[in-house]
């Protein structure tokens, strides 16, 4: 068995005075994601034995980032996707394992009054062709903050949320012709129906107090890879972070 844990920690620095240490070791993964690091070069000295650790930075100070730590050495790892536009904030590295990819991924957010929505879609693009290149040499599993809540079953309020960041159309269809090229949202692969389990919460309002969240953390694989699933979770008492850890177990 292979377990592989994704978390947008919202700041690792801030993340381990809450406790990022004590669910790291508790949940043993093989593969831990992390998105949204916040960090420059040499910014932190994480102490995890046994692990192998790859950071990608955010030209931009404080901002963006992400990282991955394995038991198993990478046959090979990239940071980025290969084009430089998309390459400036630290959004990707990609490990290269025997039988599959692990690829990390914290989607660009297309901000308030959807300032960064044009270039969302071209990211969408861009990355949903990386990822197809991959899969032609091995499958694919690739998990992250993907910014994006798939279905009004993803979300609290779906209804008042419908032209905001994380719900537009534009967004879900990107999800969906993503989903379509071949690739499966785990979550939705054991729980189809299941309501009320999020990833993400609003620090305003009183939001994880009241469940009122967002699942816009996922892992998703190559279809080839559905008859490995075991299981996939959603940390929901997880804290440390306006967002949870998410969970996928292969076979």
């Amino acid at each position: 068995m292979t377990k592989l844990i994704s978390w947008n920690v919202n700041g690792l620095r801030a993340c381990v005075g809450k406790g990022f240490l004590d669910f790291f070791r508790q949940i043993d993964a093989d593969v831990f994601c992390i998105q949204e690091s916040k960090l420059q070069e040499g910014q932190i000295d994480l102490d995890l034995p046994g692990y192998y650790q790859y950071w990608n930075y955010a030209q931009k100070k404080g901002y963006s980032g992400t990282a991955l730590f394995t038991k198993e050495e990478p046959l090979s790892v990239t940071c980025g996707i290969g084009h430089e536009a998309h390459d400036t904030e630290g959004r990707v590295i990609t490990a290269e394992f025997g039988d599959y990819y692990v690829v990390t991924c914290y989607t660009p957010n297309s901000q308030d009054g959807l300032a960064r929505l044009d270039y969302r879609m071209e990211w969408e693009d861009v990355f949903l062709a990386y990822l197809k290149e991959l899969e032609k040499k091995k499958p694919v599993v690739f998990c992250g903050d993907l910014n994006v809540a798939h279905k009004e079953i993803d979300l609290k309020n779906p209804k008042s949320n419908r032209k905001n960041a994380g719900f537009t159309d534009e967004e879900r269809g990107k999800f969906t012709a993503l989903l379509s090229a071949g690739f499966v949202d785990t979550f939705r692969y054991f729980y189809p129906d299941q309501e009320g389990i999020y990833s993400w919460w609003s620090y305003r309002f009183s939001a994880r107090a009241k469940n009122a969240g967002w699942r816009i953390d996922y892992f998703c694989v190559s279809e080839s890879l559905t008859d490995r699933l075991v299981s996939a979770s959603i940390h929901t008492e997880v804290m440390g972070s306006d967002h949870c850890p998410v969970e996928l177990v292969l076979k």
